[in-house]
C-alpha cells in the first residue's frame, strides 16, 4: 500500500486527498477478499464487491471506486504482479450530468450578512465564506492559502490548486476587508511553519476542511437557508452568477483552475446546445 500511495503521488502526480481516497477505497477492497490475494483475483470478485456496496455507494462513489480500483491493478501490472486488469471487464456505473445544488445572490447574502462580528471566529469565518464566493475556491485551496499570496493592492489571490498548479484570481473588496479585519484579530500562530497560513484556528493551527465544510452548514442554517450546501457550494454559484452576468465562459475556465473547458460548461449548468449556438453565432464564416 505505501508503494501504491507513492505511485499515486509521484509517478501518477495526484492529489494528496485523491491519493488517500483511492487508499482507503482499495484497503476496503483488500479486506473484502477474505482468503485470496489481490494478485489472485478476477472480475467476479470486483463486482461481487461492489454489489456489497452499491447499497451504501451512490453512482458517482461507485465509479470512484472502481477507478481506484483500477489505478491498484495497473500498479501491481506495473510492478510486474499481475499480467491484466480484472477491472477492464467491468462497467462502470452510468453517470447522469452532475449539476450540485447552487445558491441565488440573496442567499449568499444573507448568508454572509448573518455573520456577526463580535468574536475572532465570526470575523475568520466571514472572510472565509467571503472568499470561498468571490474568488471561487476550492476549500483546500481555502484552508491553505497563505497571506505572502494575497495582493492587497493590485487585488489578486494566487491560489495554488489541484497538481500544485498555480493559477491568479481577481479579489473583490468585500472579500479583501473581511480579510483585513481578520488578520487584525488572527491568532499568532501555533509553530513557525503555520505563520503564513490566512485562516487559523483559535489553536493557532490552520483550519481542516471538515471544520469549515462544518462552519458553511450552520451559518447557512442560522441564516435560514434549507438547501443542502458544502464550500463546494460556494465556488459552484460563483461560476454561475458570473456566467448567468456574461462572463466569458473560459476566463470562468481559467479562474476556476479547470483544465477542460467542458468541465466548466457542465459546472456552470450552460446547456451546450446554447453554448454550440452562441459560438456559432458569432464566428465570422457563419
Amino acid at each position: 500500500m505505501d508503494q501504491f500511495s507513492y505511485y499515486l503521488s509521484i509517478e501518477r502526480q495526484l492529489s494528496p486527498n485523491t491519493v488517500a481516497s483511492y487508499g482507503a477505497e482499495v484497503a476496503a477492497f483488500l479486506d473484502f477478499l477474505v482468503g485470496k490475494k489481490a494478485t489472485e483475483c478476477s472480475s467476479d470478485d470486483i463486482v461481487a464487491y461492489m454489489a456489497s456496496r452499491s447499497g451504501e455507494l451512490s453512482k458517482r462513489s461507485q465509479a470512484h471506486a472502481l477507478s481506484a480500483l483500477r489505478s491498484f491493478f495497473d500498479f501491481l501490472i506495473l510492478e510486474g504482479e499481475r499480467k491484466d486488469n480484472p477491472c477492464d471487464k467491468v462497467d462502470a456505473p452510468k453517470l447522469g450530468r452532475y449539476l450540485p445544488e447552487v445558491l441565488s445572490v440573496e442567499e449568499v447574502d444573507a448568508i454572509i450578512g448573518s455573520v456577526p462580528d463580535s468574536k475572532p471566529s465570526d470575523l475568520r469565518d466571514r472572510a472565509i465564506l467571503e472568499v470561498l464566493y468571490g474568488c471561487g475556491l476550492r476549500v483546500s485551496e481555502a484552508c491553505g492559502l497563505l497571506i505572502s499570496h494575497v495582493d492587497f493592492d493590485e487585488a489578486f489571490v494566487r491560489v495554488v490548486g489541484k497538481g500544485d498548479k498555480e493559477r491568479l484570481v481577481p479579489i473583490g473588496e468585500p472579500a479583501l476587508e473581511a480579510l483585513r479585519a481578520w488578520l487584525e484579530v488572527r491568532p499568532g500562530p501555533a509553530a513557525p511553519e503555520y505563520s503564513d497560513f490566512a485562516f487559523l484556528n483559535l489553536r493557532g493551527k490552520p483550519l481542516s476542511r471538515v471544520s469549515v465544510f462544518n462552519m458553511v452548514k450552520n451559518r447557512a442554517m442560522l441564516a435560514g437557508v434549507r438547501k443542502e450546501i458544502s464550500p463546494h457550494t460556494f465556488r459552484h454559484s460563483f461560476a454561475t452568477h458570473l456566467v448567468e452576468n456574461g462572463a466569458d465562459l473560459r476566463i470562468v475556465q481559467e479562474m476556476l483552475g479547470h483544465e477542460s473547458i467542458l468541465t466548466t460548461e457542465i459546472y456552470t449548468h450552460i446547456d451546450s446546445s446554447t453554448w454550440q449556438r452562441s459560438i456559432l453565432d458569432h464566428h465570422p464564416r457563419r
